[in-house]
Formats: C-alpha cells, structure tokens, sequence
C-alpha cells in the first residue's frame, strides 16, 4: 500500500494555509485527519491485488528485428472494480532503447467478475530466450488517494530467432541451381553428374549424348540430359568458442555464420542435398539431424536462436571426433570458424588430415570490414600505422587459409554482408565440379 501524489498534493494544500493564518495543532491535525480518514476509505474501496487472476498468449516466437505480442488477461474475482496501473517487466534486450515505459506500462478498468486484456508489444535487440519477470500491479481507490499494491509471476518465454537477412540472395542462387540442374540449361555429362532424361536432339548438341537405343525406338534422335548428383549430405560446423564472440560491426561473429549456414541450408535443401547442423566448442551446442526439406529451416533457427559464444577455447578434437561420428559417410563439411592464425595452426590443422581424408572440407571466415578500411586508410601518421596493422593483419589471413588450402580445403573469407552469398557461390562451384 501506498499514498499517491494527489494525497500528498491535498495535504500538503490544506496544510498550508492553517500554518500561515492560523498555525495550530488542532488545525492541522483537522485537515490531515479528514484526509486520513479518506485514504481509509479510499484504501478499502480499492480492488485487492492478490486475489486478480493473470493469463498470458500470444507470440512464442519472432525473428530478431521483428515485434512480438504478448496478450495478458486480468480477471477481477471481486466484487470491487478494478482501477489499476500494471507494469509488465521483461529483460532491458526485450526493448529498443527508450520504448520499455510506453510499452510494458498499462492503465486499464475492469468491473467486478469481469475480465480485461491489455497487450504488451516487445521489439527484442539479442537473439535466444525471453522470460518474462513480475508483474506489478497498483489498484486505486475511486478517490485516487491511496493504493494496493503487489506483484504476480505469470511464466512466458518468447525464443528470439536469428533474423536470416541474407534470404534477399536466395532466389538469384536458386537461378544458378537451376541451371545447373538442367532446367534451363543444356548439361553435358561429367563427373559429380548423374542421367536425367531424354529430348529431342537439337542442332548443336554433343553428338555424344546421343542415346542410339532411344533412336532406334522412335522416328526423331534422342539425347541424353544429365544434372548433379543429388542427395548428397552436408554438415554445418558452427565453432561457438571464444573467437566466434568477437564483435564485428555491432553483432558477433557467430552471428554473421549462422546467416551464411541458414543460407547455404535452404540452398542445398532445394537441391535435393540433406543438411544437418553441429554446434560446438568443448561439447555440442547443438546438433540437427535426419530433417526433412521441409523441416530444416525451422529446426536450425530454432536450434540456433539460444546460442552463445563461450569464451573458451575450441577443442579441435572433440569437434573433429563428432564430426566424423555425424558424418559417417562422404559429406562436404562447412566448418564456420575463425581464421586467426593461432586457433588453426595449434588446433585445427594437426587434425585437419582425419577429415579431408574422406570428407570434403570447407571452412568459412568472417572477415572484419572495419580492417579493410584501415588498410586503404592514408594521409596522417597515425593512419599509415593502422594501414600497416591492418596489411600484416591481412596477410596473415591469407597465409593461414594458404596452408588450410594446401590441404585441399576449400576457403571462404569474407566480411559479414557478404559471406553468405560467398559460401553459396562455393557450394554450386563444388557442385559443378562433381566434388561433392
């Protein structure tokens, strides 16, 4: 319980003048006990707290960068009607800076037996889960003198998922699947292909395809099409250790990874390739497996969306150890990891042989934009010194994904808005070429 400030604005007027003109005890002590006597029955008036009954619906989920709403129902089981300010508490990332006190704040009536729904809209700032906290509630008096006041928990969560912003390039790779999936394109056969189907010859067509059995079956020459082998499986290895954690723009590392790897998923999906997902650092983050095309892009940002960077380092083994256990079988493995020269050379390089032994192997770099800058950076000491940093910093990356390549790995390295499209433009090359 509580006085509001129009109590003690009415006190404090009718105090005042008896201490001006007439300053005595029993003046003030009048005027303050008739305003006592009204916060009493003020007080008494007011709708009890504890016994509202609270309900939540509404979103579970949303993508980073979208607006969730959550609905919750106040019923007032009294026989007093309810006037009440509610604030509906949620973790500081649930808010864009300077919108939490419009929308987790709520006035709202509700007569006795009846029940009223107040929504509270949340715009999250970080990925993974948001639980909400108390729920504060202050019931006034008709007087708006004095209030009731209390707290109730009311559990919900809604899970935040990575934002996928590089969808915009996955019709322009689709096109590119197409094409080389016979489609909208002639094929010739080769390696990594598989047989399709028979047309009609065309002027122009490689007189090897033609099928002469086909020929001889009917009146016009028939030749044979051919596609990429499908079916074929992919591993997506996010390294969720210390490295993935540094910031690049104003999101970190494993951020950028995960957009390329739901990227390069959707594409493969739609190629007829099956795709899982290992997360891991000293153990598995998370693991997606045996999903259908349908069903992949769900589970991964779901699997995706409470994924943190920890802060130690990547245990090469282990995650070469898990990989070969989840991969059984031929796999192109997309390693989404750093390219900092210790963390290779010291931890995956000595292992790197027991994959590319009988998997393909990819492994993609987040690139920092900021020190391209540096690099073409002139015109004071200061920034000839950064430009130097920024040329050693550049040529170690490139010495580090030179030995990586000498060992038959494929390397993608580039800055967060383009690593996606650039891994998927990897995937077809490797798929073109038959390497899969």
């Amino acid at each position: 319980m509580a006085f509001t400030g129009r109590a003690a604005l009415l006190a404090a007027l009718g105090t005042l003048p008896v201490g001006i003109w007439e300053p005595s005890w029993t003046g003030i002590l009048a005027v303050n006990g008739s305003l006592a006597l009204a916060c009493a029955c003020d007080f008494t008036l007011a709708a009890p707290v504890r016994r509202l009954v609270l309900t939540r619906s509404g979103d579970t989920s949303v993508r980073l960068g979208e607006p969730a709403d959550v609905t919750l129902t106040v019923t007032n089981p009294s026989n007093r009607p309810l006037r009440a300010r509610i604030r509906d508490a949620w973790p500081p990332s649930s808010w864009q800076p300077g919108t939490e006190a419009q929308s987790s704040r709520h006035a709202l009536t509700v007569p006795p037996g009846e029940r009223r729904r107040v929504t509270t809209r949340l715009h999250p700032t970080r990925r993974g889960d948001r639980h909400a906290d108390r729920i504060t509630i202050r019931s006034y008096g008709p007087l708006g003198l004095f209030n009731r006041q209390g707290s109730h928990k009311v559990p919900w969560a809604v899970r935040v998922l990575p934002p996928f912003t590089s969808r915009k390039h996955l019709p322009s790779k689709l096109a590119r699947l197409r094409e080389l999936d016979g489609r909208t394109s002639v094929l010739t056969r080769g390696e990594g292909t598989e047989f399709d189907s028979l047309r009609e010859y065309v002027p122009g067509d490689d007189t090897r395809s033609i099928d002469w059995r086909a020929t001889a079956r009917q009146s016009t020459v028939a030749v044979r099409t051919w596609r990429p082998e499908r079916d074929r499986h992919i591993l997506l290895v996010l390294d969720t250790g210390r490295t993935s954690a540094g910031r690049v723009g104003d999101a970190p590392r494993l951020d950028a990874s995960m957009d390329a790897a739901l990227l390069l998923a959707a594409l493969a999906s739609r190629a007829g390739d099956r795709v899982d997902l290992l997360a891991y650092d000293r153990r598995v983050r998370a693991l997606v497996q045996g999903r259908a095309a349908g069903e992949l892009l769900p589970a991964l940002v779901d699997a995706m969306a409470p994924l943190e960077p920890e802060l130690v380092e990547l245990d090469a083994r282990g995650l070469t150890s898990t990989a070969l256990r989840t991969a059984p079988r031929r796999s192109l493995i997309v390693l989404l990891t750093s390219l900092d020269a210790a963390p290779i050379e010291e931890g995956l390089l000595p292992v790197l042989t027991r994959l590319t032994r009988r998997h393909t192997v990819l492994v993609a770099s987040v690139a920092d934009p900021h020190i391209t800058k540096m690099a073409i950076s002139r015109g004071t000491a200061e920034a000839v010194y950064e430009a130097a940093a920024a040329a050693q910093a550049q040529a170690e990356r490139r010495h580090t994904a030179e030995r990586l390549i000498r060992h038959g790995v494929t390397v993608v390295d580039a800055t967060p808005e383009d690593l996606a499209p650039a891994l998927a433009d990897a995937y077809l090359a490797l798929k073109t070429a038959g390497r899969l």
